[in-house]
């Protein structure tokens, strides 16, 4: 028997984030998404993004799957009038739908029918703030344009997707790290900047319709403390400071094990620029001279497939893990007495650090 999908137990919480890292592969595992596929995945995804209110704070589009790191916010937080209801439904929907939606909502204002007007939000509302609407939303309408594309018929994603929840702080940033270094896995770059159809490639070098903000906001918001509130996806783009995203930048490009100074073309995998990009302050202070993260181990263990951070479950501290295990104690058999799972195998790395919820044995 299928299992409902394992949420945040604390999705409706104000103060705590809820995340997760969503994966899906194409159904036999074809490679059938060259560049104008990935470049239409992304802009359904950046659409569903809009009309959801769920953030993207990571992604990466490879040729036969995808990565989504989502925080998707309490429905509590959902909040907006009627001229709010209609710009959500235009990312959407045709100006002719939208423009009938507005004249039923005008009709049911003037008649003083707040019933019918409620009707017509909760008709759009219930897919909005929803890891579960928003996936759906997205895999049916790439689906649609990819069939209707290359006339076929049928299924195109092997099975249901695998949602991971995540913690806020070191897990969530490790597993944004983890996406875009998709690419660089596979050896198609050999820096993450120069994957166009990933957060960060996006973040650096801006997409065909914009110039990398959204994925900055993404990847700043991946890369906040572990105890930072929930912040909706309209929060005012002022905080996202281009000083901000420079030291996120920074901060991102150890977490990868990468080079802080960076030239197109010029970057490789494992390359070290001392004091890159780091004032004479921050060079006596950093005993790694400011290339990685100080445990080496995390940062080439990214560059390694982790199964844990795709079919862990729960991926966080092992107070994170245990607190989503508790809640979800039905879900275990009765001899399970704890959540916590200790990373092995390629996550060995950030055992101790890191933990996952299932007991991986086969491919970790």
């Amino acid at each position: 028997m299928r299992h409902a999908r394992w949420l945040a137990p604390w999705k409706d919480s104000l103060d705590k984030r809820a995340i997760y890292h969503c994966v899906s592969r194409i159904v036999d595992r074809r490679f059938v998404l060259g560049d104008e596929e990935r470049e239409h995945f992304r802009t359904f995804m950046r659409m569903q993004e809009k009309f959801s209110g769920c953030r993207v704070l990571s992604y990466c589009v490879m040729s036969n799957h995808f990565h989504i790191l989502l925080e998707v916010p309490p429905r509590e937080t959902l909040s907006f009038d009627d001229e709010g209801l209609l710009k959500r439904l235009g990312t959407v929907y045709s100006e002719a739908f939208v423009a009938s939606v507005a004249k039923e909502l005008a009709e049911a204002r003037a008649e003083q029918n707040e019933e019918h007007v409620a009707e017509i939000y909760a008709r759009f509302t219930y897919r909005m703030h929803n890891l579960s609407e928003f996936m759906k939303t997205l895999l049916q309408r790439f689906t649609c344009w990819f069939n209707r594309t290359h006339e076929r018929t049928g299924t195109l994603w092997e099975q249901r997707y695998k949602s991971v929840i995540v913690e806020s702080g070191d897990a969530a940033r490790t597993i944004a790290a983890y996406i875009d270094l998709n690419p660089v896995r596979a050896r198609m770059v050999s820096d993450p900047a120069d994957y166009r159809w990933s957060s960060y490639g996006e973040a650096i070098g801006g997409g065909t319709k914009g110039n990398g903000n959204k994925a900055r906001m993404g990847l700043i918001s991946a890369c906040r403390t572990q105890n930072s509130k929930h912040e909706t996806l309209n929060s005012n783009e002022e905080d996202y400071s281009a000083e901000k995203w420079k030291e996120t930048s920074r901060i991102y490009r150890r977490v990868m094990g990468l080079a802080l100074g960076r030239k197109k073309g010029n970057a490789k995998l494992g390359e070290v620029i001392a004091g890159a990009n780091m004032n004479d302050e921050e060079m006596i202070a950093s005993k790694d001279n400011g290339t990685v993260l100080p445990d080496l181990g995390i940062a080439k263990m990214l560059h390694a497939r982790v199964r844990y951070f795709t079919d862990g479950a729960v991926i966080g501290s092992k107070s994170f893990v245990n607190e989503a295990f508790d809640a979800a104690r039905e879900r275990f058999s009765e001899k399970r007495k704890d959540g916590a799972r200790r990373l092995r195998g390629n996550g060995e790395a950030a055992a101790g650090k890191l933990w996952s919820a299932r007991d991986l044995r086969v491919g970790v």
